[in-house]
């Protein structure tokens, strides 16, 4: 599949059917992830892949009774194992460096015939307690993945003029 038609034929699923995800292909959503792009190229990430039915019940729990979370084949909870690192702007690198890395491997996951959804919702220190993460690793998203059992319309998008000015600051 085409970059630009992942992208635009990406939906955010949350029902899946009964079935496990291919290693293969989720190997290869993986990679996409570690190709990611990352402030100083520091990779200051970990993933963990959670397809044990009993934790992604639990996840499911601390992501605020989600039921999507359990119901999904895979678990990736993208971690940042050094989050007080700050790009010479300000910004903190690990969120925009996980957010870069979960995308990639959510257009991976179109490409591979996977629905995803990335999940923002969830109370981080449950996260942690239930995949034993050590107190200094931050909990930036967790990103749910399976064989889609819906097919949902695309959501509507603002116009580019509305979201684009050039040389400076318009509204």
């Amino acid at each position: 599949m085409e970059i630009t038609e992942a992208i635009r034929s990406r939906r955010s699923i949350r029902k899946y059917q009964d079935r496990p995800i291919e290693e293969e292909k989720l190997l290869r959503v993986l990679d996409t992830g570690r190709m990611a792009p990352s402030a100083r190229n520091l990779q200051d990430w970990k993933f963990i892949v959670v397809r044990d039915q009993d934790k992604r019940k639990m996840l499911s729990e601390a992501a605020n009774g989600q039921p999507y979370v359990e119901k999904a084949s895979a678990v990736i909870v993208g971690c940042a194992t050094e989050p007080e690192n700050i790009m010479p702007c300000g910004q903190y690198c690990y969120p925009i460096d996980l957010a870069i890395a979960l995308d990639h491997m959510s257009l991976a996951a179109t490409a591979e015939g996977l629905g995803s959804c990335w999940i923002g919702a969830f109370q981080e220190d449950k996260v942690k307690e239930i995949l034993d993460i050590p107190e200094k690793i931050r909990v930036v998203a967790m990103l749910i993945l399976g064989y889609p059992a819906e097919s949902p319309a695309a959501r509507p998008r603002r116009k580019l003029d509305e979201i684009v000015v050039y040389d400076k600051w318009a509204n």
